[in-house]
């Protein structure tokens, strides 16, 4: 039985992933700000000797060991590590303030390394391990008015990378995720914060993506699960685009 680690995993995506990797049978460890949240998606799935949530905020990495120590304590090892977690602030070089910086580096990028970090190990010493990175079109260049966003993003493609590189003699693989324009939870409250209705996303949606819509949380799917599989032993370094045809 696989022991499926996510950064995340309370919602969109991630919460998907989640769900599909109960439905194959695998243990899950979790993990999120909110613990009611954790608790009601355990008590839903009625799968809780499988189930393992963490509260944690990731502007800090206080808890991220303590994450790694009880998931190997309660599943004993840890097969793939799903890195899904992040935020997407709206800000431009010219307008970016210290905390916005410090916050999306936080979350986006720290707290990813230095889980990497501990679960690494333990993939060297069992000889095998699968490394998934969500990442985003504005992995590249990125959207003027996500310049400190499409940095982390940028980032984390040469982490993974340097994972596939690096750690293949061990039996480890590393494979980036580009995640184009996707209707989660976080993306229609940003877009309402910003006075547009999930109905008029769509329409402008439709004007941007070459496909003609937004993903939905189930699109990824197929590709994380491959990637989580032993069908993808062979298969690391890679990108794969999840984006509609979009890019930024």
């Amino acid at each position: 039985m696989k022991t499926v680690m996510i950064l995340g995993g309370a919602k969109g995506v991630g919460k998907e992933i989640l769900k599909s990797c109960i439905k194959k049978g695998y243990n899950v460890a979790f993990s999120g700000r909110q613990k009611a949240a954790g608790i009601a998606l355990i008590e839903s799935l009625n799968a809780k000797d499988r189930l393992y949530f963490h509260e944690l905020d990731l502007n800090s990495i206080d808890g991220i060991e303590d994450f790694y120590n009880e998931t190997i304590k309660r599943f004993k090892k840890i097969d793939s590590l799903v890195l899904y977690a992040g935020i997407t602030p709206i800000a431009s070089i010219l307008d970016a303030e210290e905390d916005i910086y410090d916050s999306v580096f936080n979350v986006n990028l720290k707290a990813p390394f230095f889980l990497v970090k501990h679960v690494l190990k333990s993939m060297v010493n069992q000889n095998s391990g699968s490394i998934i990175f969500f990442g985003s079109a504005h992995m590249d260049y990125g959207a003027k008015d996500r310049a400190p966003y499409a940095l982390t993003k940028n980032a984390l493609n040469t982490l993974s990378t340097h994972i596939a590189h690096h750690y293949a003699k061990y039996g480890v693989r590393s494979n980036y995720i580009v995640m184009g324009w996707t209707n989660t939870e976080g993306e229609l409250e940003l877009r309402s914060k910003e006075g547009i209705s999930e109905k008029d996303l769509k329409i402008k949606v439709s004007n941007v993506v070459p496909m003609g819509r937004m993903l939905n949380t189930i699109d990824p799917l197929p590709a994380v699960m491959h990637l989580i599989s032993d069908q993808s032993i062979m298969t690391t370094g890679s990108v794969i685009r999840i984006t509609g045809g979009e890019y930024i």
